[in-house]
This record gives C-alpha cells, sequence and structure tokens, in this order.
C-alpha cells in the first residue's frame, strides 16, 4: 500500500481522482485490480490534507456504480460463456472455484450479495457481470449496487479521514478519549458491513453447490 500510495501522490490532484473513477470502475466490472488498495491510499492522502475526502468518495462510489452497471450489461449479453471466458484469463481471481462461490452466494442471499459484495474482493469483481448473466431484475441490482457502492466508498473514505484527523490531534493533546471514540464511530459500520459480508462467504461456503432454489428468486 505504501508503494501505491506514493504513486498516487505523484499525480495531479485531478488525475488522482480520475485514476480512483477508473480503477475502481474497472475492478467492478469484471477485471481484477486493486480496488480497495487504491481507496484506501486515497483516503489516506485526504487525511494528510493532499485531497478532498468528498471527492474521493464521490468518484470512488461513481466508479463502483457505473462499473458495476456496464459488468451487469455485459454479463447480461455475454452470460455464462463470458464469465467462463474471464476464468480462463485470470484464473487465480475468477476461476471456477471462485465463479462457484460467488453463485453461492448469489443463490443463498439473491440480490443482498450485490450490496454487500462491495465489501468482498471477490464480488467486487464479479457481482455486476454475474447479476447480469443470472438475469437480477435491473431496477433491483441498481438499488443493491448504488446502495452498496454508496456506503463503501463514503464509509471507508471518511472513516479513514477522520481516523487520521483525530489521530494528528492525540498526537498534539494526547486525547485518547478522542481517538478511541473515533475509531469506534468512525469505523463501526464499515467493520460491521464487512463481518456481515464475510461471514455470508464464509455460510455459502456450506451451501450445496447443486442447490440454486435461490437464484431463482432474483429473477422475480
Amino acid at each position: 500500500m505504501p508503494d501505491v500510495q506514493s504513486w498516487l501522490t505523484a499525480l495531479p490532484i485531478q488525475g488522482l481522482y480520475a485514476l480512483i473513477f477508473l480503477i475502481i470502475g474497472l475492478e467492478s466490472m469484471g477485471i481484477p485490480l486493486p480496488g480497495e488498495i487504491a481507496l484506501v491510499s486515497a483516503s489516506l492522502l485526504a487525511a494528510a490534507g493532499k485531497a478532498d475526502p468528498f471527492l474521493v468518495a464521490s468518484f470512488a462510489a461513481a466508479g463502483a456504480i457505473i462499473g458495476d452497471s456496464i459488468g451487469y450489461a455485459i454479463g447480461r449479453r455475454g452470460g455464462r460463456p463470458l464469465l467462463e471466458r474471464l476464468g480462463r484469463r485470470f484464473p487465480k481471481h475468477l476461476g471456477p472455484p471462485q465463479l462457484a462461490q460467488a453463485e453461492r452466494l448469489f443463490g443463498r442471499w439473491g440480490v443482498w450479495a450485490v450490496f454487500f459484495g462491495r465489501f468482498v474482493a471477490l464480488l467486487r469483481i464479479l457481482a455486476g457481470p454475474l447479476a447480469g448473466a443470472m438475469h437480477v431484475p435491473y431496477r433491483k441490482f441498481l438499488l443493491a449496487n448504488a446502495g452498496g457502492g454508496l456506503v463503501w466508498a463514503f464509509g471507508t473514505v471518511f472513516a479513514l479521514y477522520y481516523l487520521g484527523q483525530v489521530a494528528q490531534q492525540w498526537l498534539k493533546g494526547f486525547s485518547w478519549v478522542g481517538l478511541v471514540a473515533a475509531v469506534v464511530v468512525g469505523l463501526g459500520t464499515t467493520w460491521w458491513l464487512k463481518r456481515r459480508a464475510h461471514r455470508a462467504v464464509a455460510d455459502a461456503d456450506q451451501t450445496p453447490a447443486g442447490d440454486g432454489s435461490a437464484v431463482d428468486a432474483t429473477r422475480q
């Protein structure tokens, strides 16, 4: 992450926002890229006063929502054969085991997999194309996609931003109470969502691979 942060620091500020949008957008379309690492690095730059946290979060959320929507359209047109071709191209990230796990998550959680998937690396990449290939109704997909993208982007950026701000004050005034409060309040929501999402992944791993009953529910 330090190398990524140094690289982002060297960019002009408009280039930083554009790059955050591009990396997260491409990741959401189905291309394995370090979207969360880029977001965290940009958030730390905002905490250091080198970027606007609201613009970092806005460009990240826009990249997530638009990228997922493009991925949905691609998946709807290309179907499962497209996902299998992506798996052959990126076997480490999108191979048959990862695709099967993502399908189990959709089978268990339906469209909620899109929302919580924003907090899980596997589903950040596959949620859009997989939802399209499974013909999840776009209106439901868009609501879950937009909700997850906004919570993930703004929650991550402002949690790290305010944590950094309070940490600077603590270094000056040794305000232990303020630091602890910032950690709990600032990171609490994001931590809970990540925990819930990873629990969903663990639960899906215990679901029989052939159980597709809930998948059909996503089409209703």
